[in-house]
């Protein structure tokens, strides 16, 4: 009997949530390429998502952080609720000093750019896979920093004051979206949308309305393309 067949390591298995078909493919054809390694499913919505992982065991599970049906922060948790084994890659194009505390804290095992090459992309899953945290050196440095105590002020980031919900509303207020649309989209209430809104000018020394829109479009617009949610 040949003692090769039986030690062959069967490949791991990859779920890739990403609404954007042309970043799904690519990733599909990088990852189909290693024989360690395959991609068991894909989704391009967070509910999508969260009916694969409740149905099918992935090794990890690879997703964007901008999503038509859910923030990514939020999905995160989700999958961590539903499988809290399952080590999660996010790929995506904002910026890393912005979001990557965020999705650690989420639960989240590492951060990757979607403009980085793709033995940067191998090496970012395998380690995942390896059960270490995946970021960059930069990030790397900032995150034990932000970790060891200092506070978000020391950061010089004034948006890593706001807890995961009210980035994700001043997110939203930047986009364009009124407080009754926020609420549906979130599954809040008009109320608790107001809390946020208020919480948020506190924490950011804005004195009304019109100074929390005007500075919410102002940091959207610099984070680059951002899909308005339906």
């Amino acid at each position: 009997m040949s003692v090769k067949n039986k030690s062959k390591t069967p490949a791991r298995s990859i779920l890739i949530v990403d609404d954007h078909p042309m970043m799904r493919t690519g990733l599909a054809q990088l990852i189909g390429n290693e024989p360690d390694l395959k991609v068991a499913a894909e989704a391009d919505t967070a509910g999508q998502a969260i009916n694969l992982v409740a149905k099918q065991k992935f090794d990890l599970a690879l997703l964007d952080i901008s999503l038509p049906d859910k923030n990514g922060l939020e999905l995160i948790k989700d999958l961590r609720a539903l499988r809290p084994e399952l080590p999660i890659l996010v790929v995506s194009m904002h910026d890393e000093m912005i979001y990557a505390e965020r999705v650690l804290r989420a639960g989240g095992r590492g951060y990757i750019m979607k403009q980085e090459g793709g033995q940067k992309f191998l090496k970012a899953i395998r380690s995942v896979l390896a059960g270490q945290v995946f970021v960059s050196e930069t990030m790397s440095s900032r995150i034990m920093e932000i970790f060891s105590g200092r506070s978000p002020e020391q950061t010089g980031l004034p948006v890593q004051k706001l807890s995961d919900r009210e980035f994700e509303v001043l997110q939203l207020v930047g986009l364009g979206v009124g407080t009754r649309a926020i609420s549906e989209q979130l599954h809040l209430s008009i109320k608790t949308v107001e809390v946020h809104r208020a919480n948020i000018k506190g924490k950011l020394g804005l004195k009304n309305a019109p100074e929390l829109l005007r500075f919410a479009v102002r940091w959207v617009d610099a984070q680059g393309p951002a899909q308005k949610p339906d």
